[in-house]
C-alpha cells in the first residue's frame, strides 16, 4: 500500500471522529476505542449506568459511518426468534410453505440496548453472529452483511433486574469500555444540546467498503518480534497458574484471559497505528488497548472483592510489572 493511501486513511479515520463528536460530548477516549473496534473487525461491550449517552453514541457512530443500524431492546421477555429470526408458513402456489422472516440482528450495526436485562438464553442467540458473523435458523444458516459489528451496551451488575453475560459472550467482546459520568463542563454542553432546540446533523465520513479495505491495510500490518512478545507476555501474566506469575495475579486472579485477548491486543494496536498514521506497531500502542481487551476476560477471586480490588486494578499492576523490551 502506498504512503499517501495510508495518510488518507488515517485521515478519515479522524474525520469520523470528529464527525460523531459533534452528537456525543466528552467521552473522547470511548469513540476512539469503538472506532478502533469497528477497525478491527470486533463487538463492544459498553458499561455504565443510565442516561449517560451509552445509546446516542452507538448511534451516532452508525450516521457517522454510513451503516446500515438496527437497535434491539433487551428485556426479561425477549425470545432468541426476535433477535435472529424466524421461519414462517405462507401460502405459495396455494401450498403451505416455510419462509425466513430476518430479525433484526441482519444489519451493518446492532445495538443490543441493556444486554444484561435478557435471559442467558436470548443473550446466546448472539453468539454465532458475534463470532461467524452468520445465523443458523434451522437447518439453514444466513450470511450477516458486511461490515458486521454489536455494539452492546448493559447497566452494571449491581442494578436489579439484570443478568450476567456468561463467560463465553464476554469472550466475544474485542472491548469492554466503561462510561465515565461527565465533569460539569461536559453536562452543561450536554445540557445544550438535549434541552434546547439545537440539533445535530451528522454527515456520512466513511462507507462500508471503506471500512473492509481499511481492515485489510490493518491485517497486512507487520508487528515486530518486541512488540508482539510484549503483547503475548501481558496475556500469559493473567495466569495464576504459571510458576512465574506476578505475585497479584496469584493472589487475585483465578482464570486468565483466553487466547482471543492476545488476538484482541494485536488487531487493535495495529488499528491503533493506522489512526496514528503509522505502518508500524509500537510499544505504546499495546499499552493503550491492553486495559479494554483484557478487563472482561480475566476473572477475579473473592479476596480480590473482599479486598476492594478492581480487574482494572489488577491490569494495571500487571501492565507495570511487565516490561517491554
Amino acid at each position: 500500500m502506498e504512503n499517501n493511501e495510508f495518510k488518507q486513511m488515517a485521515e478519515k479515520i479522524r474525520a469520523c471522529e470528529a464527525e460523531i463528536g459533534k452528537a456525543i460530548i466528552g467521552q473522547k477516549d470511548v469513540i476512539r476505542q469503538v472506532m478502533l473496534a469497528i477497525l478491527a473487525d470486533g463487538n463492544v461491550l459498553l458499561e455504565g449506568v443510565p442516561g449517560l449517552g451509552k445509546t446516542e453514541l452507538v448511534k451516532a457512530i452508525s450516521r457517522a459511518l454510513s451503516l446500515t443500524f438496527s437497535r434491539i431492546q433487551f428485556t426479561p421477555d425477549l425470545m432468541p426468534a426476535d433477535v435472529t429470526g424466524t421461519n414462517l408458513i405462507v401460502k405459495e402456489n396455494d401450498k403451505n410453505v416455510f419462509q425466513f422472516e430476518a430479525g433484526p440482528v441482519f444489519a451493518n450495526l446492532v445495538l443490543a440496548d441493556e444486554i444484561n436485562r435478557a435471559t442467558p438464553k436470548t443473550q446466546s442467540a448472539l453468539l454465532e453472529a458475534m463470532q461467524e458473523k452468520t445465523v443458523t435458523v434451522g437447518k439453514t444458516t444466513y450470511e450477516l452483511p458486511k461490515p458486521f459489528m454489536v455494539l452492546a451496551t448493559q447497566n452494571p451488575i449491581e442494578q436489579e433486574g439484570t443478568y450476567p453475560l456468561p463467560e463465553a459472550q464476554l469472550d466475544r467482546f474485542l472491548f469492554k469500555l466503561n462510561v465515565e459520568f461527565p465533569t460539569k463542563a461536559e453536562l452543561k454542553e450536554i445540557m445544550d444540546i438535549t434541552v434546547t432546540n439545537r440539533k445535530t446533523e451528522l454527515t456520512p465520513v466513511i462507507t462500508g467498503d471503506e471500512i473492509i479495505e481499511m481492515r485489510t491495510a490493518i491485517r497486512d500490518m507487520p508487528v515486530s518480534e518486541a512488540v508482539m512478545d510484549y503483547a503475548l507476555s501481558l496475556v500469559v501474566a493473567t495466569h495464576s497458574e504459571l510458576a512465574d506469575a506476578p505475585e497479584i495475579s496469584k493472589k487475585y486472579i483465578t482464570t486468565g484471559a483466553s487466547p482471543r485477548a492476545a488476538q484482541a491486543i494485536v488487531k487493535t494496536a495495529k488499528a491503533r497505528a493506522l489512526m496514528e498514521g503509522r505502518f508500524n506497531v509500537a510499544f505504546e500502542d499495546i499499552s493503550y488497548v491492553a486495559l479494554p481487551a483484557l478487563r472482561h476476560r480475566i476473572l477475579s477471586n473473592f479476596e480480590a472483592m473482599s479486598d476492594g480490588v478492581t480487574n482494572d486494578a489488577i491490569i494495571a499492576e500487571i501492565m507495570k510489572e511487565t516490561k517491554a523490551i
